[in-house]
């Protein structure tokens, strides 16, 4: 008969905890890929994000201070002088296309055209 082994939970310090979440939390951070490059399992890693944030039920919200933006008339003139304007990638090619706002019912048309 095998003797059994005795699972051990693995134990991190606040710094490290710290640390792989500070590292998650940057912009365009993997949480899988931040948690392997340490060793740790992705599931423990969400753990801690989840009680970071505090009850479990998920991220704290804070409301964003509304910012009043004031615009001169003339600003707003021009836009709508030169109508609708879009720019298309795809891979290395740009286009850019001005169409006139007056004639916005066919844009729409030509855009449903262009996207089947």
């Amino acid at each position: 008969m095998a003797s059994e082994q005795t699972a051990r939970r693995r134990r991190y310090s606040r710094e490290l905890k710290s640390q792989v979440l500070a590292e998650c939390g940057t912009p365009g951070a993997s949480v899988a890929k931040v948690a392997m490059s340490y060793g740790i399992n992705a599931n423990v890693v969400h753990g801690w994000r989840k009680l970071a944030r505090g009850d479990g039920e998920g991220p704290v919200i804070k409301p964003r201070e509304f910012v009043p933006v004031v615009l001169d008339g003339a600003s707003a003139s021009s836009s709508a002088e030169r109508g609708i304007e879009v720019e298309l990638r795809r891979g290395a090619v740009t286009m850019k296309l001005t169409w006139p706002l007056s004639a916005a019912a066919d844009f729409a048309a030509w855009t449903r055209e262009l996207l089947r």
